[in-house]
């Protein structure tokens, strides 16, 4: 039973996570667009500067939840060095992500919307190859 209420765990605080992720880029291209309108640029930029906040908790809570996973109940195998270094970059995009916002509520110029509407879509690339390797654990 603890090895369940662990993972339930670790999948709810990954959804929170994945949904700053998601978010997050969403925001970049509203800020994008403000153009010059220095309230809606504030309030955006307050917003992410809050979603990202609230991703980092979230994060840390799925981290540790993952590793308890991993070293007290000997979740393991190839499958997860792959879903990890998946996992990293996924990290990478949305810590890039907020270095942007901060840059942005800064006064900082920002990629075109569209090249940031391209950016949103990195982490659905990126999630659906590491539900493949949780789900199949193909090796």
């Amino acid at each position: 039973m603890p090895y369940l209420w662990t993972k339930l765990l670790h999948v709810l605080f990954v959804i929170s996570w994945m949904a700053t992720v998601f978010y997050l880029p969403r925001i970049l291209v509203n800020l994008a667009e403000a153009g010059t309108e220095p309230a809606v640029r504030a309030r955006l930029a307050l917003m992410g500067r809050r979603l990202y906040r609230f991703g980092h908790v979230m994060f840390g809570l799925a981290l540790l939840f993952g590793l308890t996973l991993w070293m007290h109940f000997g979740v393991a195998g190839g499958w997860l060095h792959a879903k990890l270094t998946l996992v990293l970059l996924m990290l990478g995009h949305f810590i890039f992500t907020g270095r942007w916002i901060k840059k942005a509520e800064a006064g900082g110029p920002l990629p075109s919307p569209t090249a940031l509407r391209w950016f949103n879509e990195v982490p659905l690339v990126l999630l659906v190859p590491i539900l493949w390797l949780v789900y199949f654990k193909p090796f």
